[in-house]
């Protein structure tokens, strides 16, 4: 969704206007849903959600209209009963609060927009980063990436500090979150919104079910790179909406690749002399996601192989083989279906 509001602020004429709505706390139960935005601009242009679109979604978006038209902020409370509750992931009944406020391009000065312009740089490097912005008050808005560089101001020096600090903490537990935070100037209640790099998906193989890993990873917000020794797989013309395609020897490339908690590795190729070497490389760094295509008996027969290179078996528990959830499926795109929802649950903290 941040990508949609940095498009807007680029493309905006100067004295155009959106508002920007924020969930930024759910009440009656640990509703991971914080953080979710929706931008409504003139006109009933809409992109984004903060909720599946009921009821709350059709107050905000009334809540808006008016902020657009009008100028202004506002943190609309919306209480709830179970079954709207559990429209939008509460286990019962509750209350959401929702964040309006009127932006407009940076070259406006809108605060907020100069923000997320700034962390939006930061995640274009690969740098996770936070926007600070004050719920109780007018305020401002403030980027700190995690790096501790700032941009803009919330009012005054004494809560910009503690809310760099807080910003930090949230980054390294990785979670958006309102708290309270008492300064010089008083007590003040701010939304930390934690902004983290896209996964990168990584896929060793250019065939059918590369292609269809591309698409679902496009939808899913992903950057996606296709490597494969054969030029006439990896193509363009084959994969048009792949953010990079490498022809050459896999372990190679892979060698090149920095790997982090953010990248996702996927070998389909089904080629020994591609995976061994990539597997070697990969055991002991610090990816988020390993995956090998083929049967239990080919997943065990690698396994024993990389045994024998001393590789110990907590490290070859890493290797996620035979690949995927068990969704039943059997084509390229259910296969690579499987592939992607078995990412997501490794990514979100969950045994698939």
């Amino acid at each position: 969704m941040v990508r949609h509001l940095i498009d807007w602020l680029d493309s905006a004429a100067p004295d155009d206007a959106a508002a920007l709505a924020t969930l930024v706390s759910a009440s009656g139960s640990t509703s991971k849903k914080i953080g979710a935005k929706m931008l409504v601009g003139r006109g009933g242009d809409l992109a984004g959600g903060v909720t599946i679109g009921g009821c709350v979604d059709a107050q905000v978006i009334a809540a808006a209209d008016d902020i657009v038209a009008n100028g202004g902020r506002r943190l609309l409370g919306i209480s709830l009963d179970d079954d709207e509750a559990w429209e939008i992931g509460l286990t019962c009944g509750g209350a959401v609060e929702v964040l309006i406020e009127r932006i407009r391009p940076t070259s406006a000065g809108d605060a907020t927009a100069v923000a997320y312009q700034a962390a939006h740089a930061a995640l274009d490097l690969g740098v996770s980063a936070a926007v600070v912005r004050v719920l109780d008050g007018a305020g401002g808005a403030l980027a700190i990436d995690e790096h501790g560089t700032r941009t803009g101001a919330l009012g005054d020096a004494s809560l910009d500090d503690a809310a760099a600090d807080i910003a930090r903490e949230a980054l390294r537990a990785g979670h958006s979150q309102s708290v309270t935070l008492t300064t010089t100037s008083g007590e003040h209640r701010v939304y930390v919104d934690c902004l983290v790099p896209a996964t990168t998906l990584l896929i060793v193989g250019a065939g059918e079910i590369a292609m269809a890993l591309v698409l679902f990873a496009n939808e899913l917000g992903m950057h996606t790179i296709v490597v494969d020794g054969r030029d006439r797989y990896a193509s363009r013309e084959r994969f048009a909406h792949a953010d990079e395609i490498r022809v050459g020897m896999p372990s190679e490339i892979v060698a090149g690749i920095t790997p982090t908690s953010r990248l996702a590795v996927v070998l389909v190729a089904h080629d020994y002399k591609y995976d061994l070497p990539v597997l070697r490389q990969l055991l002991r760094a610090p990816v988020g996601y390993l995956g090998l295509l083929g049967s239990k008996r080919r997943g065990a027969a690698m396994r024993d192989l990389l045994r024998a290179d001393g590789f110990t078996d907590a490290e070859l528990a890493r290797i996620h083989t035979p690949i995927g959830l068990d969704l039943g499926g059997r084509s390229p795109a259910e296969v690579a279906l499987s592939i992607i929802a078995e990412i997501v649950a490794v990514r979100s903290g969950k045994r698939p």
